[in-house]
């Protein structure tokens, strides 16, 4: 946008296409902002806007805009789910620094913070009702969406777990207060959280609540192999092909990674001994649920395959590198993109992600604590494969 189109946002106090801010004292209040900037409830189509260091009426606060400042606010669309799409950038609008934060409107909405939907009403903010909630639902573009909320034809509601969904995922998912409403059917409740669309199973939907998910999508399980030996040709310890919906799936993956590993004593680090597991859980669980989240279930049937060996165990993840992450700067911090962004955002309700674009770092951690070498990386364009060396 221009400073000419910004100064005449800035100077507009009744627009419901800005938000002003003295600094960042209410961080909160600002990633609500941004959420309700992305659902767009009045369909502008256009971008909504934030100035960090404009007050109410839009004169300069006075704040100094530094690098850090600017980092924190990109930083805080990891607070709003699904991720919206933002541009921070400082400007110098009527001889006043401010940071400003471009929103643009979701193509799925709706988008929440803490499980609240936020919308604009007139200048201010507001959680959605529900019938507000449905007609952000109405608004999604089905045609340019990704692959993982696009509709699964030939499945039907029937093929998902209700109980599930109730019991489990719609909670971690929605702020208790908005469920105790109960003024949504499970209809509307499963479209907000776009496991259906049109009352049509979604990606999503099936991966995450499907009865038999590989009854649609044949590669959405993991294969485990335990060989006695370097190559794959050697002896087969034991072979398990691990699906079900996404938390059965991760708790019955993790659960045999657990019966794998083997503690030994260290007797190296002094007078008292220690055990350490041949290899640290928290690395596995993180390289193995990476694989999971950024696998590709478009155009191939492959599952993700973890094939543990005498002395390394690989982790394979159908679907290279995505987005603005390639064969150069994979596994790096500032290089974070989503194939599958509404699962992420699914894996994160689950608990299964504190924190997005940590999960590498966190497990070389894990690893260098424990003993054992770095992780390595084989990027190609079809598959990503993560060896972990077992600790000497």
């Amino acid at each position: 946008m221009t400073d000419a189109e910004l100064e005449r946002l800035l100077a507009d106090v009744a627009s419901d296409r800005v938000e002003r801010k003295e600094s960042l004292a209410d961080r909160e209040k600002i990633r609500e902002a941004i959420c309700a900037f992305a659902n767009d409830l009045p369909n502008h189509r256009a971008p909504g806007v934030i100035f960090i260091g404009a007050k109410d009426d839009g004169s300069c606060a006075g704040l100094n805009i530094t690098d850090e400042l600017l980092l924190t606010l990109a930083d805080m669309r990891s607070g709003v789910l699904p991720f919206p799409s933002i541009v921070v950038q400082k400007r110098t609008l009527h001889q006043c620094d401010m940071a400003v934060v471009l929103v643009e409107p979701a193509d799925a909405p709706p988008v929440r913070v803490r499980g609240r939907t936020w919308i604009r009403v007139g200048p201010s903010r507001a959680i959605a009702t529900p019938e507000e909630e449905r007609r952000l639902t109405e608004k999604r573009r089905f045609k340019d969406v990704a692959f993982d909320i696009r509709p699964v034809f030939g499945a039907t509601i029937a093929d998902l777990d209700m109980d599930l969904f109730r019991r489990t995922y719609l909670p971690a998912s929605v702020a208790p207060e908005i469920i105790a409403e109960n003024q949504r059917s499970e209809e509307q409740q499963l479209a907000s959280l776009r496991m259906t669309g049109n009352a049509v199973p979604t990606v999503l939907g099936v991966l995450v609540l499907g009865r038999d998910p590989c009854a649609f999508l044949p590669g959405a399980y993991v294969q485990f192999r335990r060989l006695d030996g370097t190559v794959l040709t050697d002896p087969t310890q034991e072979a398990a092909r691990i699906a079900g919906p996404l938390p059965e799936l991760v708790r019955t993956l993790e659960e045999k990674l657990i019966a794998h590993i083997e503690t030994a004593r260290d007797f190296t680090s002094g007078p008292i001994d220690i055990a350490r597991p041949d290899y640290p859980l928290v690395a596995l669980q993180q390289l193995a649920r990476n694989a999971i989240l950024h696998r590709t279930c478009e155009g191939t049937n492959a599952p993700v395959r973890i094939n543990w060996f005498s002395g390394r165990i690989e982790i394979h993840s159908p679907g290279g590198p995505y987005g603005q992450v390639n064969k150069t700067n994979f596994g790096e911090p500032d290089a974070t993109d989503y194939r599958n962004p509404y699962l992420a955002e699914a894996m994160r309700n689950l608990g299964y992600v504190q924190k997005f674009g940590v999960g590498i770092a966190l497990a070389r951690k894990e690893l260098e604590k424990n003993g054992n070498p770095p992780p390595e990386f084989r990027v190609e364009d079809s598959t990503v494969v993560a060896v972990l060396r077992r600790r000497p």
